[in-house]
């Protein structure tokens, strides 16, 4: 009866609300640093991005007010700018563009044999079974050969008698 009694008291059911309250509070102190932390985490990423952002667009911003500069530059054809060379060098330069002109038309080529590199094993397997289909072949066909020829004496043979 005392136990049932206690319960129903105001003053108890007053002290166990006040103890629910005192452990949420204690749970609320607990996370609260941890969502601190996380907020100015996110904070710190933000302004970080912030920050890129913002070079990003003074970078643009000066190409933007070099925007007819740039187009100049870009219309203008390299191949009308003289080259400062001194008159000894002329030979080695005209030599080593000659050069250079060759290595560019040869170079697709070069890129082709580079690319294909990867694939010799694969390439040399079918040769070798190429090879040996072709020397089968070729031993049909002597042996084809050699029946045609007793056929053409037989026939010879028959012929003549």
């Amino acid at each position: 009866t005392l136990d049932l009694t206690c319960r129903r008291t105001p003053c108890f059911a007053k002290l166990a609300e006040m103890e629910e309250m005192v452990n949420m509070e204690a749970e609320i102190n607990e996370v609260q640093p941890l969502l601190l932390s996380v907020t100015t985490l996110q904070f710190y990423f933000i302004g970080k991005k912030c920050e890129i952002l913002q070079d990003m667009n003074r970078h643009l911003e000066a190409i933007l007010k070099e925007k007819r500069d740039l187009r100049k530059r870009l219309i203008k054809h390299r191949c009308q700018e003289s080259l400062p060379i001194e008159a000894t060098y002329h030979k080695s330069i005209v030599e080593f563009l000659t050069e250079a002109v060759t290595f560019i038309e040869k170079l697709e080529s070069h890129l082709q044999s580079v690319r294909s590199i990867p694939q010799i094993p694969h390439m040399m397997s079918n040769m070798d079974t190429t090879l040996s289909k072709t020397e089968m072949l070729m031993i049909e066909l002597e042996e084809l050969t050699d029946q045609i020829l007793k056929w053409k004496e037989l026939q010879k043979e028959v012929y003549s008698n």
